[in-house]
């Protein structure tokens, strides 16, 4: 039974680039003494597939985008690719609230039953599990970190948390379109409520200030007007979302994948930090040149995006 129903041709993208780093990672991790690891901390069930009608009602109406007739053929999800990666991990991890996925995933023991004693799966909240691992002592191990959310799950301290155990890859699955952008309204008219979504999901309240222009008008009385207007698009969101990376994270791929739907529009950011200082630099040039380079604009180009596939 399948139940992870969402996705499109930036899946794929998402999917290679990440096993194209995996790969790169656990061939050079295999000659050190570290215990390395793979966790992932959205996994579902450990499949992808993107078909025509998608049960989950709730997900259809809130982000509509995902629901797509674009990729007919079933793929491997994130949680199958890491398994499949050659050189393995010494372990996997993955991290599933739902009862009926997390089932799923442990039925990956017998599809890999080579691995079957290193897969746990953990149930529960992704935050709290993963507040969890990053207290431990990570001095003898290493480990890559695959956050893929539906939307706004990932509140700034757990970012933070991550950068501090100077250990984990990260590849973010970064919300720009689906969620960030939705909630920017034009007029600047954010309710408090949105406002701490947004605070807590950037670390940072500066945002409204590098997002939005505020100016004065006088009506024919001479009152003044105070006017808000939305500047930020697309590119400087990414950018200042890059650099609150750059704030806690060792080392940040700059060129993060645009993913977008069949009409160019940015759905998410895939991003890439690494919070060890002592690889930052190796393991960032790896990222980004997995990643794909910029264009001329800094805008989003599918067919770029493919053709480097």
């Amino acid at each position: 039974m399948i139940e992870h129903t969402f996705g499109g041709n930036w899946t794929y993208e998402k999917l290679e680039r990440v096993r194209k780093y995996l790969e790169a990672y656990t061939q050079i991790m295999k000659k050190r003494r570290y215990s390395y690891s793979y966790i992932d901390a959205f996994a579902g069930t450990g499949y992808i597939n993107a078909k025509e009608d998608i049960a989950d009602e709730e997900l259809q109406i809130s982000l509509p985008e995902l629901v797509t007739s674009e990729v007919k053929e079933f793929v491997d999800g994130s949680a199958r690719v890491a398994l499949q990666v050659e050189p393995r991990f010494k372990k996997y991890i993955f991290i599933e609230k739902s009862k009926e996925k997390a089932a799923q995933l442990e039925k990956l023991r017998y599809d890999f039953p080579e691995q079957a004693e290193d897969i746990e799966v953990l149930r529960g909240d992704a935050n709290q599990k993963l507040l969890e691992l990053c207290q431990k002592s990570w001095n003898r191990e290493r480990t890559v970190l695959f956050l893929d959310p539906y939307g706004m799950q990932i509140p700034w301290n757990t970012m933070e948390r991550i950068a501090a155990t100077n250990a984990i890859d990260l590849w973010y699955l970064f919300p720009i379109g689906v969620a960030i952008n939705r909630l920017l309204k034009r007029d600047g008219n954010i309710s408090d409520s949105v406002r701490n979504r947004l605070n807590e999901a950037f670390g940072e309240s500066d945002w409204f200030d590098m997002f939005y222009r505020v100016s004065q008008t006088s009506d024919i009385f001479g009152e003044r007007n105070i006017l808000l207007e939305k500047t930020a698009d697309f590119e400087i969101i990414k950018e200042y979302f890059i650099g609150r990376l750059a704030d806690v994270f060792s080392g940040v791929a700059r060129n993060p994948l645009w993913l977008t739907n069949s009409k160019n529009t940015p759905l998410y950011l895939l991003c890439f930090a690494c919070s060890n200082k002592h690889a930052a630099e190796v393991a960032t040039k790896i990222a980004q040149e997995i990643l794909n380079p910029p264009t001329a604009k800094g805008k989003p180009d599918t067919d770029t995006q493919l053709s480097l596939l």
